[in-house]
């Protein structure tokens, strides 16, 4: 078996990729969240250099990816494409037999279940104002939505910008908050969006809530023409993520 990113593997080929034991198992925690290596060799009880090579195979699939953190260079933040690993699914099902193709759950505001999620980045001045933005909007208001940052910054131009040109919302109203306005308030999922931010606030970090999205900091310190770009993926990166995250909120039982 011989897949990458950049092909589209077979039914077979995915399948016997993702169905190992360990893999499976590695899919499932990243699924659920962002992770460096020594968390998932904790969660799924195996060596280091088992799990960072079942690891290079995901990544070999295009399955997984990976980012440098930017709290600290030396680890590596796994990631999830669950758009990828749903195409693959509904295509192996199909190939089985047409009946068996998965389709996208519809976005339905009616049956979004009533939820409360806190996004946090260091600066409260793009990403985390972007995702409160996009699950507001794409739950129809059913989520209560809310966001802040361990050292707030003024909303930045092309956080601004990249919502209402590629969504249609417009963010320049919001304001940027500190995380420490929410301590104490009970959320249904609390999700750091940068890696520095989850490091350093670990009064958030309990078991069934918080989640981590490795995003990467759209504003670099060039010329907002320059970095315009980068903001437009950061926010199509957000928006397929929150939708996955609605997905589950709305599996939840009340």
């Amino acid at each position: 078996m011989n897949i990458s990113a950049a092909s589209t593997p077979t039914p077979s080929d995915f399948l016997q990729l993702a169905g190992h034991p360990l893999r499976w198992r590695l899919l499932g925690e990243l699924a659920r969240s962002d992770r460096i290596v020594l968390e998932l060799t904790e969660r799924v009880g195996q060596p280091q250099n088992l799990v960072s090579y079942h690891l290079g195979k995901l990544r070999d699939g295009g399955l997984v990816f990976a980012r440098r953190s930017s709290a600290d260079r030396r680890d590596t933040y796994y990631g999830l494409d669950l758009a990828r690993i749903g195409k693959l699914l509904a295509a192996a099902g199909g190939a089985l037999h047409p009946g068996l193709r998965l389709q996208p759950a519809g976005k339905n505001p009616d049956a979004v279940r009533p939820a409360k999620v806190l996004f946090l980045c260091t600066g409260n001045s793009a990403r985390s104002q972007m995702a409160e933005a996009l699950i507001r909007e794409r739950s129809g208001g059913a989520i209560d939505a809310h966001s802040a940052g361990s050292d707030p910054k003024s909303l930045h131009p092309n956080a601004v910008r990249a919502m209402q040109e590629k969504f249609g919302i417009d963010i320049s109203a919001q304001m940027p908050k500190h995380l420490d306005l929410y301590v104490g308030e009970t959320f249904d999922r609390v999700v750091s969006l940068c890696d520095r931010v989850r490091e350093a606030c670990p009064r958030f970090q309990t078991e069934t809530i918080a989640i981590h999205w490795s995003v990467a900091n759209p504003a670099t310190g060039e010329a907002d023409d320059i970095t315009y770009p980068l903001f437009e993926r950061t926010a199509e990166e957000l928006a397929e993520r929150i939708d996955f995250l609605i997905a589950a909120l709305s599996e939840e039982e009340s």
